[in-house]
């Protein structure tokens, strides 16, 4: 596993380029990973606060990436918006690639011909939570593998091991243990059929101060809940939510403009959908003339998390969460 970047934001440039990548700035080329040692003490140079330990883990896990990985070896990465895992096969050595205009995560680069997806409902419980690990780089059992691929994988996979060294044992930052939290909580959150959504929908928008009228199941006629301070619609604003609960399916354009469609001029529109959206839709709602904020499973948890506080028994009965404390 080589995660794209925190919540995943580098997922697309991995697909687009064919590649996985890892990078720490200060580290300046191919020659800083080849020695642990000398590459903890750069990198406590340039990052003077950080604790032993994880400067141990960043340099454990650039070595690794530079000198473990091999050609033919099968790699994985994630994209927590679509909870797609992307699998592919590394196809060159780790290579340097400087650029200021790219993050610094995408500088030692290996090249990837990517092949299945994956989605992560389709996975058992154990693999999800294997898969759950808050390390940017560790190695996947075979097990694990297995469930990831499907008989006509292009190549077969070098078995690793996970080793017994101080990553095993890696204490996690309470930013680590958020992003796991929220893997969790979208587990939950995917169970839940169409119409329990609109119920989570319509009780974050009641948290939020709003008063909600939710459609009654069959047509919906474009809109599933109308939110308004009044309850009724009357005082502005008035708010239209459509809400599609489809994991695996991404709203593109024709569906945003269908939804706006519907619309009057003095509505908002919130358009929630947990598979996401196209580059296009985006556009589509960018010169829309009617208010339209589309909202997507990774800004739904966040602010699912952020006004729970506010929840109603009904809201927090479909996730049921509780508050933990971890020392800074």
């Amino acid at each position: 596993m080589v995660r794209a970047g925190r919540n995943g934001y580098l997922f697309d440039r991995f697909k687009e380029l064919s590649i996985v990548a890892l990078g720490w700035a200060g580290v300046g080329s191919e020659g800083d990973l080849s020695d642990k040692a000398a590459l903890c003490s750069k990198l406590k140079d340039f990052y003077p606060e950080a604790t032993e330990q994880s400067i141990f883990v960043a340099a454990s896990q650039l070595v690794r990436f530079a000198h473990e990985l091999q050609v033919g070896d099968r790699v994985v990465t994630y994209d927590p918006r679509a909870r797609i895992y992307q699998c592919g096969i590394i196809k060159g050595p780790c290579e340097y690639h400087p650029n200021a205009d790219e993050p610094t995560e995408l500088t030692n680069r290996r090249m990837v011909e990517w092949g299945r997806e994956k989605a992560r409902d389709d996975l058992s419980l154990p693999a999800r939570n294997s898969l759950g690990a808050t390390l940017t780089l560790f190695f996947i059992s075979s097990s694990i593998s297995s469930e990831l691929w499907s008989e006509r994988s292009l190549t077969p996979s070098n078995d690793f091991v996970t080793e017994k060294d101080s990553e095993a044992t890696f204490d996690p930052s309470a930013i680590e243990l958020s992003e796991l939290a929220d893997e969790k909580i979208k587990d939950r959150i995917v169970r839940l059929d169409e119409y329990s959504m609109q119920e989570l929908v319509a009780g974050l928008l009641r948290a939020m101060g709003y008063k909600t009228i939710v459609s009654a199941r069959g047509p919906d006629r474009g809109k599933d809940i109308v939110a308004s301070p009044d309850g009724f619609g009357f005082q502005a604003p008035r708010i239209v939510v459509e809400v599609k609960h489809r994991p695996r399916e991404r709203m593109g354009p024709q569906e945003i403009r269908s939804f706006l469609g519907g619309r009057k001029p003095h509505e908002s529109g919130l358009y929630v959908s947990t598979g996401g959206f196209t580059r296009e839709a985006y556009y589509e709602a960018e010169r829309s003339n009617v208010p339209l904020t589309l909202l997507d499973f990774e800004e739904l948890v966040r602010a699912v998390l952020s006004a729970y506080a506010s929840f109603d028994e009904s809201a927090r009965k479909l996730i049921p969460l509780t508050p933990i404390y971890w020392p800074l």
